[in-house]
């Protein structure tokens, strides 16, 4: 029989031992499905924690919420780059998440849950589970994945297959600045990178402290790999990525402006992915969220990320929300002259 419960102390969830071995690694297969990414969401970040539990014998299934008022969202911000249902391998997803969704009709009429992937029918079973329980649910896209399939090549046969330009701009600019990359956190390095960022054309960063702590745990773990790029011994570029489970995550990149000339951005992209594809083994590299440019130059595939909304419609709450759904669904679309 499923039972539901619910923990805003996540030191309960380390009481359940099954919960607590589904939510760290090996069984983790990327940062954003750990106890350890919600704990530093929570203690870095100020987020007030649901995590949902849905229970039947030793298997479980989790969803991670915070709450803002009447509303839960999903336990993420800017650096996650997907949510997911977290749930026991083997276990019967379809009984646990429709419980899930019923029982969660009793802590808040209105659920959000982004950026939610779809490509193993994630969100189309999620949605599934929340109708069953009797939520009227709306989905629609809200950004986009980058990923690179490796394939089984190497690197110098994927950089083959590299646009032209930029594989110009390494053969002209790659001997102009040194590359060194560095798989334990380095306090020095650290420094470097936050300068370079402050110095580069990216806003503002989010929550450093959470970025700081959770390069620390990577580099612990043997997880994380941070280039810098230097000329004349300056540091000009900087990326943090890290690898598990063989795929290379992309977390955060930057360079100085005034090193602009020197392609340096390019120059150290091109060595981590070597890196990662020849030295660690990857079959995947995540570029995350976001549909810039540059992204394209090494990406080979673009995946959707998805929305999904919650409510119940009896809440009059919620009326403007449905409302307003319907309303986009009725619009005309433009017309491709």
């Amino acid at each position: 029989m499923v039972a539901v419960d619910y923990h805003d102390d996540l030191k309960e969830v380390q009481e359940d031992a099954h919960l607590a071995a589904l939510l760290c690694a090996p069984a983790a297969a990327a940062p954003f499905d750990r106890l350890d990414w919600w704990r530093g969401l929570v203690e870095e970040c100020g987020y007030f924690p649901v995590i949902a539990v849905a229970r039947d014998g030793n298997e479980r299934a989790a969803l991670a919420f915070y709450r803002v008022k009447r509303r839960m969202e999903a336990l993420a911000n800017w650096y996650s780059f997907r949510v997911a249902p977290i749930v026991s391998p083997g276990a019967d997803r379809v009984a646990l998440l429709s419980e899930l969704a019923a029982d969660l009709a009793g802590q808040a009429p209105h659920i959000t849950l982004s950026p939610l992937p779809d490509e193993q029918g994630e969100t189309a079973e999620l949605a599934a589970s929340f109708r069953r329980a009797g939520w009227l649910v709306f989905i629609e896209p809200c950004d986009v994945n980058h990923v690179l399939h490796v394939r089984g090549r190497r690197y110098a046969e994927y950089l083959a297959t590299r646009p032209g330009q930029l594989r110009t701009t390494l053969k002209r600019k790659a001997a102009k600045v040194a590359v060194t990359i560095e798989t334990t956190f380095n306090p020095e390095s650290w420094a470097a990178y936050e300068a370079i960022y402050a110095s580069s054309w990216k806003p503002e960063e989010g929550n450093p402290a959470f970025l700081r702590r959770f390069a620390q745990e990577e580099g612990a773990a043997g997880r994380l790999r941070l280039g810098i790029a230097r000329a004349d011994g300056v540091p000009v570029a900087a990326q943090f990525w890290t690898v598990e489970h063989g795929t290379a995550f992309i977390h955060k990149l930057a360079h100085t402006e005034e090193s602009k000339p020197l392609s340096p951005g390019t120059t150290l992209s091109a060595a981590l992915f070597e890196h990662v594809i020849d030295r660690d083994g990857v079959d995947l590299v995540d570029f995350g969220t976001g549909n810039d440019g540059y992204k394209r130059d090494w990406m080979e595939e673009v995946r959707p990320r998805f929305r999904l909304e919650a409510v119940r419609p009896l809440w009059p709450g919620n009326w403007p929300i449905i409302a307003r759904h319907c309303l986009r669904k009725l619009a005309p679309r433009p017309s491709r002259g």
